[in-house]
C-alpha cells in the first residue's frame, strides 16, 4: 500500500472529528476527494449510516483545510 499523503490524513482526521463522522467511515470520504463535487452523492432520505450528506460535509471540510 502506497505511503498516505500526512496533510492530508490530518485533515481527514479533523473534519471527521468536528462532523463527527467515526473512524471506519473515514475511507468511505477518500472517493469523494477525487470526484469533482457536482458528481458527490446526495442524501436518499433513506436512513443510510453513514448518511451521504454527512460524507459530502467532511469532504468538503478537508477540501477547506487543504485549501482546494
Amino acid at each position: 500500500m502506497p505511503d498516505r499523503d500526512d496533510a492530508l490524513e490530518a485533515a481527514l482526521t479533523a473534519a471527521s472529528d468536528e462532523m463527527g463522522l467515526q473512524l471506519w467511515y473515514r475511507d468511505c470520504v477518500r472517493p469523494l476527494l477525487r470526484m469533482p463535487e457536482e458528481s458527490w452523492p446526495t442524501c436518499c432520505a433513506g436512513n443510510c449510516e453513514p448518511c451521504n450528506q454527512l460524507l459530502v460535509e467532511v469532504a468538503r471540510r478537508v477540501r477547506a483545510k487543504l485549501g482546494r
